[in-house]
C-alpha cells in the first residue's frame, strides 16, 4: 500500500525588495510556519492567511489562491543544482509529500485535513522574478524544459491547513488533461494547445490565450 500523501510544509511570504519585478517587491521568499493556517477563496491576493502577493496582475486571485509544489521535485532540483532547496523556496504555499502535483488533473480536488477542499486550476509559469530570486543562469528555460511546474489551486471549501495534514484526492475528471501538459502547451509545445480548449475547469483567461494562440498557429 502506498503511503498517504501529506502536507510537508505550509509556507507564507512577506514583501521583500527585488529588482526583478515591476512593483519592486516580491513575496516569493516563502518560509515554513507552524500551526494551522486559515485558507479561503480570495477576491485577489493569496488565499493563505498571512501570505503576501505583490503583483496581483499576474499572481493570486480565485484561480491562483494557493500554489503547491512536490517535495520530491524539489529534491530532484536540489541534486541537479547542488544546493539546498528548503520548503517554500520555489514560492509554494504548500510543499507536498507523496503526491504527483504536476501530474494532477485540471479540476482534480484535494481534501486536506477535515475541512479544506482545493481544486487544481493551472500550472505555475516561470518569470524573471523567479529566476532572479534563485539566481540560476537560464533558470526559466531549464524550468520550462523540465515541465514539473507545480500547480495553482482554487479554494472550493475554506478551512485550515497545517504541516502533517493528510491529502486525499476526492475527484479526478475524465478529460485526462494534467498540469504538466497544460504547461508544455503554453510554453514549448504549442501543438498541444487544442487539448486545452474543451476543459472547462481551466481558468477562462488561460483558455482564451490558448484559443488565440491555437488560431494564430492554424493561420
Amino acid at each position: 500500500m502506498e503511503p498517504q500523501p501529506v502536507i510537508r510544509s505550509v509556507n507564507i511570504g512577506t514583501a521583500r525588495p527585488t529588482e526583478f519585478s515591476a512593483p519592486g517587491v516580491t513575496g516569493i521568499d516563502k518560509r515554513p510556519v507552524t500551526g494551522p493556517v486559515a485558507v479561503a477563496a480570495p477576491a485577489q491576493g493569496s488565499g493563505v492567511t498571512g501570505d503576501t502577493i505583490c503583483d496581483p496582475r499576474h499572481h493570486g486571485g480565485p484561480d491562483q489562491a494557493v500554489y503547491a509544489y512536490a517535495a520530491e521535485d524539489l529534491a530532484d532540483w536540489a541534486l541537479e543544482l547542488e544546493r539546498e532547496l528548503p520548503p517554500g523556496v520555489f514560492g509554494e504555499n504548500l510543499t507536498t509529500e507523496g503526491l504527483d502535483v504536476s501530474g494532477a488533473l485540471i479540476g482534480e480536488r484535494w481534501r486536506i485535513g477535515d475541512a479544506l477542499l482545493l481544486e487544481v486550476s493551472a500550472p505555475r509559469i516561470p518569470c524573471r522574478t523567479f529566476q532572479g530570486w534563485l539566481g540560476e543562469q537560464g533558470w526559466v528555460k531549464r524550468f520550462s524544459e523540465r515541465a514539473r511546474p507545480g500547480a495553482y489551486l482554487r479554494v472550493v471549501e475554506a478551512g485550515p491547513v497545517a504541516a502533517g495534514d493528510a491529502v486525499r484526492v476526492v475527484r479526478r475528471p475524465q478529460h485526462g488533461l494534467d498540469v504538466a501538459t497544460v504547461f508544455r502547451a503554453v510554453t514549448l509545445e504549442p501543438a498541444l494547445l487544442s487539448r486545452l480548449l474543451p476543459v472547462a475547469e481551466l481558468p477562462e483567461k488561460l483558455r482564451d490565450k490558448a484559443r488565440r494562440r491555437a488560431g494564430a498557429k492554424a493561420d
